[in-house]
């Protein structure tokens, strides 16, 4: 509860809405500072909406630095992501940004025969954990059993964390990353103070498209924003030293 205000407290889009309506409240009384505050939140609301100027700020994220050198990566680790409410007893599933790294995920353990490992803890309190989801949709959509399932993560600093200990205790000191570009550079932060050997496998970088309609507002430009600043703001305060 209190990580996901914190996230609308510190994350925009909704903390501008919020401080948009503050200014309007604000202008009853100070009209003037009121007004100024209502329009720049206004106006930053518009500009994450610009698809150009999500797609440069996340892929800002995605130039990552070269995997270490001489690194035999042992495993696979597919981070977890998403899920979606659903209908029926199960009553969540993965959703499209954890499918997203399952297959490709599974790709590359076809590829290099290496075994996987899950990771991810509960998303929604409804359901089970994240990587429960993750090894039944491996094995029953893609054909790639995971050979650990790490269930208890909360974050990407834990999934870093508990995926290096169940490795180490097989006796792996390297292993490939899973998940999509723009979240990459978290991760590799996180596994650095792990202090486990990890090769990048991002999926596809996002490509920043310079045309006339890529500087007219969408609303789901917002999301790009969002996952952006989202991923900015997780990198400075890993970067910084997270506690725990």
């Amino acid at each position: 509860m209190l990580s996901t205000l914190a996230t609308i407290l510190l994350v925009p889009p909704v903390n501008l809405a919020v401080l948009a309506l503050a200014g309007v409240l604000l202008a009853r009384r100070r009209r003037r500072a009121g007004l100024w505050l209502a329009g720049l939140a206004l106006g930053a609301l518009v500009l994450l909406a610009v698809p150009v100027v999500a797609g440069t700020l996340l892929a800002g994220l995605e130039r990552l630095p070269p995997p270490p050198p001489g690194a035999a990566p042992g495993a696979i680790i597919v981070l977890g992501g998403d899920v979606d409410a659903i209908e029926g007893p199960a009553r969540v599933a993965i959703g499209a940004l954890t499918l997203e790294r399952l297959r490709a995920g599974a790709a590359l353990a076809r590829a290099t025969h290496l075994p996987l490992l899950v990771t991810g803890g509960i998303v929604d309190r409804d359901g089970p954990p994240v990587a429960t989801l993750m090894a039944a949709s491996l094995a029953a959509d893609f054909g790639t059993p995971a050979r650990w399932v790490e269930p208890r993560s909360r974050d990407t600093w834990e999934n870093a964390r508990d995926s290096a200990a169940i490795l180490r205790a097989a006796g792996i000191g390297s292993a490939y990353v899973v998940t999509h570009a723009w979240h990459m550079r978290r991760a590799l932060i996180a596994f650095a103070a792990t202090g486990l050997a990890v090769v990048p496998a991002p999926l596809p970088a996002t490509r920043v498209v310079w045309r006339p309609g890529s500087f007219i507002p969408r609303a789901k430009a917002w999301r790009t924003s969002y996952y952006a600043l989202h991923e900015w703001i997780g990198c400075a305060w890993y970067a910084w030293g997270r506690p725990g």
